[in-house]
């Protein structure tokens, strides 16, 4: 199995290489004066400016120079000026990531263990009411797009009932952390509310949390409900299971310990992608709640055409789809002893 590792590793530089070729090349095409404005947002009031960032960056040179050159200052760590943070790339990327990675530790977690919960009760309780009305709620969250269930979150529990707040936390956070009443540990503020014994900013966070959790959640319930569902369908058919229920075990060993470990197979893959999407940063979830993660930061990047904040999230969206992948193909083999990687 490290073997195995190793090489998809080794793999790993060279899909960067080409993934960074493509994106690279569409930010050539794109017109000098242009690129020039993420570095001078405005280019008319100074043209002599405009000469010397086109000379100092190379902006007007061929592509492979270009290229090379982006590259060689991406080996050492710089990936170049984020027009929309104000800040180096990579220290954008450092600084919107705890903030995604906080939403999607807490969205994936009632995602997998509820999803595959009422999938196999779905299953063991084929063509019944509860079947029924499971796959009902799982039809309804798969029909409609995720801003939908969150615009109607925003109208009831904010606008309506003024419950939830939207945001990431409060202002009044904020200023204990102007303060340096409150100190950031991790950049995720339900973990470092504990780190600094604080249950009401702890409370603070959560509530911010609610809603977009629920808006990704429900989705990916629905997903993953109608494959554990399947998957459990067809295992409970094999002769294995037949042969465990005639041999007299209890209906749950059958069910728990034979039948759910053989169905989480296509089940693992769909975990492991939806983990990934999460990380990645949920675009429409973030900017609906005006939650500054990944996701909204790289649409307002898109939209600004500011391609070297672009190129980075795409890199480390690349990263991040190897890894977990590789993670997926792993976790294959602990669910199945039999599944070797060679």
């Amino acid at each position: 199995m490290w073997a195995y590792i190793v090489r998809r590793l080794l793999l790993l530089p060279l899909l960067i290489f080409l993934v960074t070729l493509f994106v690279f090349g569409m930010y050539f095409f794109v017109p000098v004066d242009q690129r020039v404005r993420l570095y001078l947002p405005d280019v008319a009031k100074a043209p002599d400016a405009s000469a010397k960032i086109i000379a100092k960056y190379g902006l007007d040179q061929p592509f492979h120079i270009q290229y090379i050159r982006w590259l060689s200052n991406l080996l050492k760590g710089d990936l170049g000026w984020s027009q929309t943070g104000q800040q180096p790339v990579l220290r954008a990327l450092a600084r919107y990531f705890p903030a995604t990675l906080e939403l999607a530790l807490w969205a994936i977690v009632p995602v997998i263990f509820i999803g595959i919960w009422l999938g196999i009760l779905s299953a063991i309780h084929h063509n019944r009411p509860l079947d029924h009305a499971t796959r009902v709620f799982a039809l309804i969250g798969w029909s409609f797009p995720s801003f939908v269930y969150g615009l109607l979150l925003i109208m009831v529990f904010y606008a309506w009932l003024r419950w939830l707040p939207v945001g990431r936390i409060s202002d009044w956070v904020l200023r204990l952390e102007a303060a340096g009443q409150f100190k950031t540990y991790t950049g995720m503020y339900t973990i470092d509310a504990i780190l600094n014994g604080r249950p009401d900013v702890l409370a603070d966070a959560l509530r911010h949390l609610v809603m977009p959790v629920f808006t990704l959640a429900y989705i990916q319930w629905a997903l993953l409900l109608r494959i554990t569902r399947s998957s459990m369908l067809e295992t409970l058919r094999q002769e294995y299971v037949m042969t465990a229920r005639a041999k007299g075990l209890a209906e749950r060993v059958v069910i728990y310990k034979h039948a759910a470990r053989n169905a989480m197979i296509p089940v693992a893959t769909v975990a492991g992608l939806l983990l990934i999407g999460l990380l990645n940063g949920v675009v429409i979830t973030e900017t609906i709640f005006n939650y500054p993660g990944l996701g909204s930061w790289a649409a307002t990047a898109a939209t600004q055409l500011d391609i070297l904040s672009v190129l980075g999230f795409t890199l480390f969206n690349c990263t991040l789809l190897v890894l977990g992948n590789l993670f997926v193909d792993i976790l294959y083999a602990v669910i199945d002893p039999r599944i070797r990687l060679e």
